[in-house]
């Protein structure tokens, strides 16, 4: 299936004469991404990983000897290099940097790599001013339906525009598409398959890896066993406050461990963290983070499947303007002593902008989308909701459909 990256890439990026780095969860298709670029501008034989043997072997002999020796088949055609997992060789950043400064006026260079890529950049950065980094998520409702749509130019008032303007129900494809996602999750196999055994097959040997592998090379964790136990543990805390003290005592570990290890896999892109937001509201929740899956399809409990769904896909909007610059937007909720919450705050520029909340189905619209936007000064709330009748507006609060505002998002 086609990727929104592609087009971003293509159209926006390389044009402008950078390397780019595309970082993300594994299995979340950055090699087939790569491979598809590269076969698209007639370079696939400058595709390199270095889990391939053969390569490294060749690589201490001529590092850069299969660039030299590439002949374009087609004259006037700009080749491009994948690097895929180049970050494992312990002087990757020196390796880059001398393959973009010597050869930079010949071809384009694409690198690629898990999550640990963007653990392994920090510490002095001598790439600074060469590359971009972009963030590869799992597929989304808009990415399923209409890939090649992010524009180069983008306004996030154009996004709000067309949600409150989005009435009806949405288009099959959409509603489709949002069952799908739901029910599969969004990284690429499992999607595209739909193949119940197939994916629990794919939950355990990706927990594996992550686990197993990444993690171990990563750090010096000796308690494997423990960190898998956690792991487990989070799938069943998708959508609620992440309490260390309560994972240290169902664990029987010390506290920083539970840290260390939570922290380790946000950087491998198993779970992710949404802040609480503060602002000046009165015993606001200031601390307590709420924890989402990357792979929402791990999630038994519908409600909190689908809420993690719907965060998953506001923090790919949120990334996307990070990562192309435009006007940024952030990710939080808000919540406060006496447990008033709404599930999304969405800030633009650090301002309060956008509330959102989520039900499986209609219910009158909550009291605290009200309070909340009240103390913060936010004009647009929104209720979404995953089997709606009827789309329309309670009071001044819009009532969305899931698959309609999700396919409203630019990526």
């Amino acid at each position: 299936m086609e990727r929104s990256l592609t087009h971003l890439l293509s159209d926006v990026h390389f044009p402008g004469g950078r390397m780019a780095f595309v970082v993300g969860p594994r299995q979340v298709g950055k090699t087939t991404l790569a491979r598809e670029m590269l076969r698209a501008r007639g370079s696939s034989d400058l595709y390199r990983t270095w889990d391939d043997l053969a390569w490294r072997r060749a690589f201490v002999r001529d590092p850069y000897g299969f660039v030299d020796a590439y002949r374009p088949r087609t004259p006037g055609r700009r080749p491009l290099v994948g690097l895929d997992e180049i970050h494992k060789h312990p002087r990757w950043k020196t390796y880059v940097k001398g393959l973009w400064d010597t050869r930079h006026d010949r071809v384009d260079v694409l690198v690629t790599g898990s999550g640990r890529l963007d653990v392994y950049q920090r510490g002095g950065d001598s790439l600074l001013g060469r590359y971009h980094q972009y963030r590869l998520h799992p597929f989304s409702v808009r990415e399923a339906t209409d890939p090649a749509s992010p524009p180069a130019q983008y306004d996030p008032d154009e996004t709000l525009a067309r949600m409150l303007e989005a009435a009806g129900p949405p288009t099959r494809r959409a509603r489709g598409a949002f069952e799908a996602l739901l029910r599969w999750g969004g990284f690429p196999e499992p999607f595209v398959r739909q193949d119940a055994r197939l994916l629990r097959q794919w939950h355990r040997e990706r927990r594996d890896l992550l686990v197993r592998e990444d993690l171990r090379d990563l750090t010096r964790v000796q308690l494997l066993s423990h960190v898998e136990e956690l792991a487990e543990l989070l799938v069943l805390r998708s959508g609620a406050l992440l309490s260390y003290n309560s994972l240290r005592e169902d664990l029987q570990v010390a506290l920083e461990s539970v840290r260390s290890w939570i922290a380790q896999l946000q950087r491998l892109c198993f779970v992710y963290l949404v802040r609480p937001f503060a602002g000046r509201i009165a015993r606001a929740l200031r601390r307590e983070p709420k924890l989402y899956l990357w792979d929402w399809s791990e999630v038994t409990d519908e409600a909190a499947r689908f809420e993690n769904l719907v965060a998953s896909h506001l923090l790919k909007w949120c990334h996307f303007t990070q990562d192309w610059g435009h006007v940024p937007l952030d990710l939080y909720f808000v919540r406060d002593k006496e447990k008033r919450e709404v599930d999304f705050l969405v800030t633009r520029e650090r301002r309060p902008w956008l509330l959102i909340e989520t039900k499986l189905a209609a219910t009158t619209t909550p009291p605290a989308l009200h309070w909340f936007a009240q103390r913060l000064g936010v004009r647009h709330k929104m209720l979404v909701v995953a089997n709606l009748r009827e789309p329309g507006t309670a009071g001044d609060v819009r009532v969305l459909d899931a698959p309609s505002l999700l396919s409203c998002l630019p990526v």
